[in-house]
């Protein structure tokens, strides 16, 4: 009996170890559990559309060749990157060069497409095309916890965005505090910009923290560069 009451003991004692060891590695960094389950999805993203060159149809070409400068095609390959994008489907990267961090964007903001990256709102555009917003979100503590220093973004910071078609430069204008249901942040305002949204504060959904950032530069990649 004694042997059974120190084995169940011990048991109990390094249950409770781990169950502190996680939680200071959640609050110090982010959930490991999620992290774990996070980099193993990676693995599986279909990267189809980042990785090879679109096939253009006969009509794509006919406007393709009416377009005479790069602007124009980069908002000819958005278009068309956005209709044939898939869900859960890798569509380019994000970068925080203050932060010294990069991830993949994904399309989609479902739970599954947000348990491997960021992900896009596919009801926004995608970068390149004029006057439109391009809206992303992403996790702040679990999975990888791509978004956990959104709130360091401030007014100037850049953020860039790499599609297969080209890389916008985003500077951020501002960040705001903003209840769950503020679907207002993704609208067009008229010029184009990047809003990036995540649950807040730390380890609540009782908000979202929203970054506000302007296109401030912008350069063709791949077909759109050689078109």
């Amino acid at each position: 009996m004694r042997r059974f009451v120190r084995a169940v003991s011990s048991v109990l004692i390094l249950s409770g170890l781990l169950l502190l060891a996680d939680a200071a590695v959640t609050l110090l960094w982010q959930e490991p559990i999620t992290a774990v389950v996070a980099l193993i999805k990676r693995g599986d993203i279909d990267k189809q559309l980042v990785d090879r060159p679109l096939t253009l149809s006969p009509l794509d070409d006919r406007v393709l060749a009416g377009i005479t400068n790069s602007n124009g095609r980069i908002a000819f390959y958005a278009h068309l990157y956005a209709r044939r994008a898939i869900v859960g489907e890798e569509i380019g990267t994000i970068e925080f060069p203050k932060l010294h961090a990069s991830y993949g964007v994904v399309q989609g903001t479902n739970t599954a497409s947000l348990e491997e990256d960021p992900g896009h709102y596919p009801a926004t555009a995608f970068p390149g095309v004029p006057g439109l917003t391009v809206a992303i979100a992403g996790h702040r503590t679990t999975y990888l916890a791509p978004f956990r220093y959104l709130n360091e973004m401030n007014s100037g910071d850049l953020i860039v965005l790499t599609m297969p078609y080209g890389r916008f430069t985003y500077r951020v204008q501002r960040q705001q505090i903003v209840t769950p249901t503020s679907l207002w942040i993704t609208a067009n305002e008229g010029y184009e910009r990047l809003v990036l949204s995540a649950c807040n504060p730390l380890y609540s959904a009782s908000q979202r923290i929203a970054v506000f950032a302007r296109l401030y530069e912008q350069q063709p990649l791949g077909q759109a560069a050689h078109s």
